[in-house]
């Protein structure tokens, strides 16, 4: 059995995401075939999706929701970290079995991952990590890149008579979230602030990574798409929420970031 992977270990970690979507039966289906969720469980118009027993997409239901806004604050993407680099060897195969549209493949240094789209227009990242003490850091700032992906490389890693995929497997995760927002040193200052997150890396004035405990990341801020955006739509569908995990609080806390998106902290470990 797989260890769970160290972004889930740190004293502060991301539990699960939200999203609300306008066809909510479309989009399950979609998360459980291609990403490998299982569905846990339904109540008061949502779907709960998750890997073995552990929760990590809420999916809500609002059919009078209008189309996210690619350009305005929300989801960039959700990123499923896999336990290890044969899993995400499986999950290439099943993508290429399955012919399931890829956006792009990159080695980051620190890992490994793919990326696609789903039918509501929400960003999703399936990856790997590589071994935390492999990573480069420069004082406190990480070394990460995108380069292109060695698929060969990874596909070797799968042994050979393997049973290939049967889903995300137990320990999967959501790694990191990855945010669209108006202003990245906005982001920065209030993740500094509210959750005490270190930063790790900054891409010049359009992107930022932040983390505990010495991840790569788990807050991810770009402004790639949205340079100025201001709060948030909530008629739009899309992000609903991030809920955070986390060793520092013993009952829940619900905050918006400047652009309005709800992030939830719930106590307890991994």
């Amino acid at each position: 059995m797989s260890e769970l992977p160290f972004a889930a270990t740190t004293a502060v970690s991301v539990a699960r995401v939200g999203l609300k979507a306008r066809d909510a039966e479309s989009l399950a289906a979609y998360y459980r075939s291609v990403v490998g969720l299982q569905e846990l469980s339904r109540a008061d118009g949502a779907i709960t999706l998750g890997a073995a027993n552990r929760p990590l997409l809420v999916i809500e239901a609002d059919a009078a929701a209008k189309p996210d806004d690619p350009q305005s604050a929300g989801l960039f993407h959700t990123a499923f970290l896999l336990p290890s680099r044969a899993d995400l060897g499986r999950w290439i195969n099943h993508a290429i079995a399955s012919k399931i549209a890829i956006d792009g493949a990159s080695d980051h240094l620190v890992s490994e991952a793919l990326y696609l789209t789903d039918p509501e227009g929400n960003g999703i990242e399936i990856y790997a990590d590589r071994l935390p003490q492999d990573w480069k850091w420069n004082g406190d700032k990480i070394a990460m890149a995108t380069e292109r992906l060695n698929i060969p490389s990874v596909l070797a890693e799968v042994p050979a008579g393997d049973a290939g995929w049967q889903g995300a497997p137990e320990n999967s995760i959501v790694g990191h979230v990855h945010l669209r927002v108006g202003r990245p040193e906005d982001a920065e200052a209030w993740w500094n602030q509210e959750f005490g997150f270190d930063t790790v890396a900054k891409y010049g004035g359009q992107a930022v990574f932040l983390s505990s405990g010495g991840y790569h990341h788990h807050i991810g801020a770009n402004a790639w798409r949205s340079p100025g955006a201001g709060r948030r739509d909530p008629s739009r569908s899309g992000l609903a929420w991030v809920e955070m995990r986390s060793d520092n609080v013993t009952s829940p806390v619900t905050r918006e970031d400047p652009w309005g998106t709800v992030i939830r902290t719930v106590p307890g470990k991994a």
